[in-house]
């Protein structure tokens, strides 16, 4: 075989592996970007989901201290 056959096949086979290496690179980099986005939306829904309680408490305490406002 000619050498420069064999140059270009090597050469093809590098290419080859080296786009195929960063691609899968990416793919874990972008799947580990879109988990840690689903997280924080997880963390503000459960935020958001909780809020309405934590602002009827707020009205609870104070219903009472006004209440106790108007004993004295």
């Amino acid at each position: 075989m000619n050498s420069n056959v064999i140059v270009a096949m090597l050469s093809l086979i590098g290419t080859l592996a080296g786009s195929l290496g960063g691609i899968l690179v990416s793919s874990k980099l972008t799947n580990y970007r879109l988990q840690q986005l689903e997280n924080r939306v997880a963390e503000h829904n459960n935020f958001a989901h909780r809020m309405p309680v934590i602002e009827e408490q707020i009205k609870v305490i104070n219903h009472r201290l006004e209440g106790l406002e108007h004993e004295d």
